[in-house]
């Protein structure tokens, strides 16, 4: 029978959406129409005779041979539909996804009988050559349990490192009104977040502050900053979230958080179809003696209170009027579903990063023709956008010194003579996870300083949804130059790139220096004189 109508139905169109869709509307119709008829005869024949026209409808378009048509009416369908389908069926689709995804490789810590891999092949649905052996154990779960045995062998660990107070805040004190003051940057892990989350506590319970608006990519498993928004919603405070539920491999955590902060009131804003939303940006809008005043913070990490222990990464703060316009028109375009298209200031990917990096080597290429000092300094995660690597090579070829700090993927090769031999590209790979991106072009006073959520890959810089600040003072300007300079200068953790594309260490000659370790020790420095001065007066 099964072979009869499989025949029956090849050449013909089957199952989709549409069809899905009629069938479940017609079976509705036909229960009220059940129900109605206890009332109106006229009323529940009406809807039978739809419901059977639904049903009809549904199983013509099902034996259909007119496929393309079909398919032309089930995209339409699929079309209309999306923005609802995509707030309720989101979450369970994701998870399904991440569950259900099909297997793409073999991986083998032993030597295994070959009819054995032939048959996991056949099963797995995978070819022999994504089949692997591995002399690593797979499952590493089991250093965990070593790490708490050797807790008594103190060689083995590194020293007990604590993030630090920021000298650049008085305690006791407003953060909002400090920030009112002057911007103010945290550099983690060095310096501790809680500023950060006193900021969004105090605006909580604020009554001047009108709304709080935040993306939210990865959170810790305790958040304090969800609590935050939680409390600012159940104080009457306009809370609007974009929890994006792409996050690799956070989905479930996402969704719960998601959940908690819609039961409090807030508005969730579940991604943004067809780009992830990857920036970190977070705004905070009060009404104040001269009007509207926006509190904008910008960060190359995520809101996670445990990375923020992990990874280096900049948090910068600040009430500067053009830089809270934009980042209020990008959560406006964000709550419609839409993305920037032009800012002045800022750079909002999918559509304003890449070509304001672009202009901005442009730019510095131009001064190095006119005979002027030029340069370009970046410090990402990862390089691999081909528009930006070409306009780099073209830089290097027009003479402009051009240093790079990229810890992961790099598609560029430096030390090519005529190509890219005023290129240099190290990578720092030590105890904590280089996370922040910095962005440098220029010399003397005229020098552009940028940080931002987005690695010059293409998957960020045309698929996402980054946002990357200027910055404006003076003060954070010469410090993150300085963290810069030690990173480019350390000779312990560093590896340099030659022209083979191969990284090798830097000798150390004259004063060793390992950057991370350096610049943990200036916290706590720059920690203990703050106190000092505390105590003296």
């Amino acid at each position: 029978m099964r072979d009869k109508f499989n025949k029956f139905m090849q050449g013909r169109y089957g199952v989709d959406d549409l069809s899905r869709f009629t069938m479940g509307v017609a079976l509705v119709l036909i229960i009220l129409a059940m129900f109605a008829n206890i009332f109106s005869r006229t009323v529940g024949s009406t809807l039978d005779i739809l419901g059977v026209a639904a049903i009809v409808y549904a199983y013509i378009r099902i034996f259909s041979r007119n496929i393309q048509q079909r398919y032309a009416e089930n995209q339409k369908f699929l079309q209309m539909t999306s923005k609802f389908r995509f707030r309720f069926n989101k979450e369970k689709d994701l998870m399904k996804q991440r569950k259900k995804l099909s297997p793409v490789r073999l991986d083998m810590s032993r030597e295994m009988d070959q009819a054995v891999i032939e048959a996991l092949c056949r099963y797995l649905e995978i070819t022999s050559d994504r089949v692997f052996k591995s002399e690593a154990p797979l499952d590493l779960s089991f250093i965990f349990q070593i790490q708490d045995l050797l807790r008594k062998n103190s060689e083995l660990f590194y020293e007990k490192r604590v993030p630090q107070k920021s000298p650049d805040f008085r305690e006791n004190e407003s953060i909002l009104d400090q920030i009112r003051e002057e911007d103010k940057l945290l550099s983690y892990p060095y310096e501790s977040i809680r500023p950060f989350l006193k900021m969004l506590t105090e605006a909580a319970e604020d009554e001047s502050v009108i709304s709080i608006k935040m993306t939210l990519y990865r959170l810790a498993k305790q958040s304090k900053v969800v609590e935050a928004l939680c409390e600012a919603a159940e104080n009457g405070k306009e809370v609007v979230v974009l929890v994006e539920l792409r996050a690799r491999f956070d989905e479930e955590n996402n969704i719960r958080w998601s959940r908690m902060l819609e039961q409090a009131g807030c508005q969730i804003i579940y991604g943004l179809e067809g780009y992830k939303v990857h920036s970190k940006l977070c705004l905070i809008t009060r009404r104040s003696e001269k009007g509207i005043e926006y509190i904008t913070q910008i960060g190359t990490g995520n809101y996670n209170e445990k990375t923020a222990r992990l990874y280096t990464d900049l948090c910068l703060m600040t009430v500067n009027e053009q830089i809270g316009m934009e980042a209020a028109r990008v959560f406006q375009a964000l709550t419609k579903g839409e993305i920037i298209e032009e800012v002045d200031h800022l750079m909002v990917a999918p559509k304003c990063l890449q070509s304001k990096v672009i202009a901005l080597i442009d730019e510095e290429i131009r001064h190095k023709k006119q005979g002027e000092d030029a340069y370009i300094g970046l410090k990402l995660n990862s390089l691999t956008d081909k528009r930006i690597i070409d306009k780099l090579v073209e830089a290097s070829k027009a003479g402009v010194r051009v240093d790079m700090i990229i810890r992961g993927i790099c598609c560029m090769v430096p030390g090519i003579k005529g190509e890219t031999e005023n290129v240099h590209i190290i990578s720092i790979v030590g105890r904590f996870l280089e996370h922040s991106r910095i962005y440098i072009f220029g010399c003397g006073e005229r020098t552009k300083y940028y940080i931002g959520s987005a690695d010059f890959m293409t998957r960020n810089t045309v698929k996402r949804v980054e946002v990357a600040t200027p910055v404006y003072s003076e003060k954070i300007k010469k410090r993150i130059r300085g963290l810069f300079d030690l990173m480019l200068s350390d000779n312990k953790k560093a590896r340099t790139e030659d022209y083979h594309g191969k990284y090798s260490m830097i000798k150390c000659e004259g004063q060793p220096c390992n950057s991370q370790e350096m610049l943990y020790q200036e916290a706590y420095d720059r920690a203990a004189i703050k106190t000092e001065n505390k105590v003296v007066e």
